[in-house]
């Protein structure tokens, strides 16, 4: 095929890639490493990369108990380390791949079950320009939330193919990314079981379930491998069970874990507020457009998107414990409930023989295509080129872009200890990076200083009390970071 042909053919596709590829990748690096998940994460990763316990994720050396999910996400970033080196781009590729490779799976889905290429192109755009799918917690950090995304769309995709085609090839993998999706974050890959079960009713074939012996032998290889984790597990690493259960089974179902409690319209009030506001007005338009069209295929689409949107809001919004990305996995669906009725005014005005009868060429199509999509894809630009900080993490986040200048070669500094009085899983991942790299910087959670030690500084708290206690002089200051050369006691 000559590049010619090649374009003509793919120049769509090419096209869509490109839009994806822009807010998915661009500057991934830009921000240090976030504090919580994705620290404990890349200090997991960082620990298993050098000490080759693929088993028993490591916190400082020890078993990490307050990680308690499978390690399927920190393998993923092990190998990208080995790849790329220790980064924030290694730590953090894993998602980016996932918010991309769950695009190709939608358009998959659009161009092989629904015979249409441009509502996949729709689905995806609404998709990339969802606040809440391309941001931190999701594509572009190292956190669970977009791979569970990618594995729970393919479950649910495989399922909603077997419904309609009875073909036991789409139950068998529907039964593999759920396994997947349970390896990546544990319990809540099962949150969305509840959908497929509604579904199935709805469209009466749970007796054809209940007798494929398939799906028992995809079911019984299901349970064996992700409870036979947690007993290997439990052998080398006592007492996971117990925290298990109080991490994932329940405790956080159940109880407020960490002070994250909020009401019940939580994500709702974030989806049109912060996470979806610009397409949050389609999707009761998807939803009537979809079940009242003469497609069955459409209609069934819609149907089964709706239950997995609506079900799965539910169950977290019905949980004690809630943090704003627990709702990316909605994403998916809810832009292809959008893409129903964007897609249907595409059409519309694509098909139209009036239209086609004032012009030689209908462009109306494409320019609804671009005029509607041109204010959430700059601002998906705006808000991924060179992230910047928000206000209230500047200051927070200052040790980190410190030691990465060090890191990086921008600055020169050795020879001192990282004063950090909460959790400092986030600086922590630069301090092992930098001993790496032969640097004599460590770690130490407390305020207390000796005489002649040199000490960095960013926390108001730490800063008063070197400076109140003892005689000091400042040997570097970056804002509000300062590293302190002690003198005496005062």
């Amino acid at each position: 095929m000559s590049a010619k042909k090649f374009l003509e053919e793919y120049w769509k596709y090419l096209l869509l890639f490109f839009l994806i590829s822009i807010p998915v990748f661009q500057h991934l690096g830009t921000l240090p490493i976030r504090i919580w998940d994705e620290s404990r994460l890349a200090i997991n990763a960082y620990e298993m990369y050098h000490n080759g316990n693929w088993l028993v994720p490591t916190y400082e050396g020890s078993p990490d108990l307050w990680n308690t999910k499978p390690p399927l996400m920190i393998w993923l970033q092990v190998f990208f380390m080995k790849l790329m080196g220790i980064s924030e781009l290694s730590v953090r590729m894993p998602s980016a791949l996932a918010a991309l490779f769950t695009c190709v799976c939608l358009l998959l889905f659009s161009v092989r079950y629904l015979k249409n290429f441009w509502f996949g192109f729709i689905c995806n755009l609404v998709l990339i320009t969802s606040a809440g799918f391309v941001d931190i917690h999701s594509s572009r950090t190292g956190d669970y939330d977009a791979l569970l995304t990618l594995f729970l769309t393919l479950s649910a995709l495989l399922f909603f193919l077997f419904i309609e085609t009875s073909k036991n090839k789409y139950l068998y993998l529907f039964f593999l990314f759920l396994l997947l999706g349970f390896l990546t974050k544990s319990a809540t890959a099962l949150m969305i079981l509840p959908a497929f079960f509604i579904y199935t009713l709805l469209r009466r074939k749970m007796l054809e379930i209940l007798k494929n012996k398939h799906f028992y032998v995809g079911l019984s290889v299901t349970l064996f491998l992700a409870v036979g984790y947690y007993f290997l597990r439990e052998i080398y690493n006592p007492g996971y069970m117990d925290a298990v259960a109080i991490n994932e089974f329940g405790g956080r179902f159940f109880d407020t874990i960490e002070s994250h409690k909020h009401g019940f319209w939580f994500y709702y009030n974030n989806l049109i507020s912060t996470r979806l506001p610009y397409w949050m007005i389609f999707i009761p338009c998807g939803i009537a457009v979809g079940i009242f069209s003469k497609d069955e295929r459409i209609k069934n689409v819609t149907l089964f998107s709706f239950i997995a949107a609506i079900t799965f809001f539910i169950v977290i919004s019905s949980a004690q414990t809630k943090l704003f990305w627990y709702d990316v996995p909605l994403f998916p669906f809810l832009a292809i409930l959008i893409a129903v009725f964007l897609h249907f005014i595409f059409s519309f005005l694509k098909d139209n023989k009036r239209i086609f009868h004032y012009l030689k060429c209908n462009i109306i199509s494409g320019v609804f295509i671009f005029l509607i999509f041109l204010t959430p894809y700059r601002q998906t630009i705006d808000r991924t080129h060179k992230f910047k900080e928000y206000p209230y993490d500047v200051e927070f986040y200052k040790t980190s872009h410190y030691l990465r200048e060090i890191v990086r070669g921008k600055r020169d500094m050795d020879d001192f200890i990282v004063l950090y009085t909460d959790h400092p899983a986030h600086i922590l991942f630069y301090v092992d990076v930098l001993q790496d790299k032969g640097k004599n910087i460590s770690l130490r959670n407390k305020k207390e200083v000796k005489i002649g030690e040199i000490v960095l500084a960013s926390q108001d708290e730490v800063k008063q009390s070197i400076e109140l206690e003892h005689d000091y002089n400042v040997v570097d200051e970056y804002d509000n970071v300062k590293i302190y050369k002690i003198i005496g006691k005062k």
